[in-house]
């Protein structure tokens, strides 16, 4: 009989380092000779998420249209087809930033129809630090309504262990005191210090998600009616577009210059970003550029190196303004910097909305 799959689902608000966390992960589970399944979620197709992952060489699955929790049978499916070509020893699993009550609906539902298949890993939830200690403080200035911040709270209270993320970019004193406010806020669960860019604090999280336990049990009361009202107020946008250019220009430029645009076109409309991020793919390179709040700078998380004449791009956006307003600026802006460069765009797919009221397939206490 087959050793059962470890199950690890690490949580976080949108723009915390989900992903580049769970590559990290991936990569050091691979250097111990396991075999890794990673699944990415999205409520759209075209995620910038999974074509980072892919491109780094890892067996990506992809849940799109809908969170896990709604489409809890299409998370086992992908996670299935992971192990066509041979089983995993570990899936690596990465939620909808903004998302909650995962325990609820994705871990105990697991625990109990696949308790056979599956061994539950322990639930890390990454913190956020431009948006979290803002939340935490109570500041009316948070950039999220308080619908949205329940979520970002909602998150934090039903993880096993929550990760300050970024800890190479934070002072001492605001570590401190975010540190102590999760303390207060939610005590009783391990706070650990993390940065997914650096791998500092990695060896202590991986001998925490090594544990063997009785883990994910941290069911929520959750109002679902301030869940999707703070969910709804969050405009997404996932966009696919070829761009071709009479002569060869920077793809990491071109990048940085996208999302430093929209950066000041939704500084403009008073809108706070959540997350916006974008890929270049070109002939097995890749580059990456993105921002996590409207106070943190633009930034190239994974440079290419690369000058190109043409490339795929596919933009991610998730921010607290109008999904048909929000599209007319990434177009916008798109055609800017396209046009700087005497280059041409070829848009293959856009997809803008709201994200509807959560119903999940399954919702369980703890047993």
């Amino acid at each position: 009989m087959s050793q059962p799959i470890r199950y690890i689902m690490v949580g976080g608000f949108l723009g915390a380092g989900k992903t580049t966390t769970l590559g990290r992960l991936a990569r050091r589970y691979m250097d111990q000779g396991l075999k890794v399944g990673i699944v990415t979620n999205d409520q759209a197709t075209d995620l910038v998420d999974t074509n980072t992952l892919r491109a780094q060489g890892f067996d990506v699955g992809e849940v799109a249209g809908a969170c896990f929790c709604c489409n809890f049978n299409e998370l086992m499916s992908s996670m299935d087809r992971l192990g066509a070509a041979g089983r995993p020893d570990v899936i690596l699993a990465e939620p909808v930033g903004s998302c909650t009550d995962l325990v609820a609906t994705v871990i105990q539902p697991i625990k109990r129809l696949f308790d056979a298949d599956f061994v539950i890993g322990p639930y890390p939830v990454i913190l956020k630090p431009s948006h979290g200690i803002r939340i935490l403080r109570g500041e009316s200035g948070a950039g999220f309504s308080p619908k949205a911040a329940y979520i970002l709270k909602k998150q934090l209270e039903e993880a096993d262990a929550i990760l300050i993320n970024r800890i190479d970019e934070l002072a001492p004193a605001e570590l401190d005191e975010l540190t102590r406010l999760l303390s207060e806020n939610f005590p009783g669960i391990p706070v650990m210090r993390v940065s997914a860019r650096t791998g500092q604090g990695f060896d202590a999280l991986q001998e925490l998600l090594d544990q063997q336990g009785d883990f994910g049990r941290r069911v929520l009361d959750i109002d679902y009616d301030t869940y999707a009202e703070g969910e709804a107020e969050l405009g997404w946008l996932n966009s696919s577009l070829h761009v071709s250019a009479p002569k060869p220009f920077d793809l990491d430029a071109f990048l940085l210059e996208v999302i430093s645009l929209l950066r000041a076109e939704l500084h403009d409309l008073g809108a706070e970003t959540a997350h916006l991020k974008t890929i270049g793919l070109w002939e097995g390179f890749f580059g990456v550029a993105n921002l996590i709040s409207s106070e943190t700078p633009p930034e190239l998380s994974l440079p290419s190196k690369c000058q190109v004449e043409d490339c795929d791009i596919i933009v991610n956006a998730r921010v607290a303004c109008d999904p048909q307003v929000l599209e007319e600026r990434v177009k916008k802006v798109l055609a800017a910097v396209c046009a700087k460069r005497g280059a041409t765009a070829e848009f293959r797919q856009t997809q803008s909305f709201r994200p509807g009221r959560p119903v999940p397939t399954h919702r369980y206490a703890a047993d």
